[in-house]
């Protein structure tokens, strides 16, 4: 019985430790190909999209807009999205799902 239990608790913790990595890579391929098609910042623009309060309010509702495939969009999303396009003519060219990639990326 205890062997029994042991056996399933080892079986169960490499399901758990493999679900994890999975998502891990997931989420990583998300960040790299949010980056590579993402507004193309310089450095000192990336840092002034940092220190942009809309932006930042709108980290939840970004990662929300892309983990649901943009069917839940929040208000602040929408707020940074007008704020992005309105100050960087890169932003206007950009669709919803790079946009908010891009907030989850800063």
């Amino acid at each position: 019985m205890r062997t029994s239990l042991l056996a399933a608790s080892a079986i169960l913790l490499f399901t758990v430790d493999a679900a994890q990595a999975h998502t891990l890579e997931a989420t990583s391929n998300i960040v790299v190909r949010a980056l590579g098609r993402s507004i193309d910042f310089t450095s000192d623009t990336t840092t002034s999209v940092r220190d942009m309060k809309v932006v930042v309010q709108a980290r939840d509702d970004a990662a929300s807009f892309v983990a649901s495939n943009g069917e839940i969009r929040g208000a602040r999303l929408e707020a940074a999205f007008g704020a992005l396009r309105a100050r960087y003519p890169q932003a206007a060219a950009a669709d919803d799902q790079e946009l908010a990639s891009a907030i989850l990326a800063l």
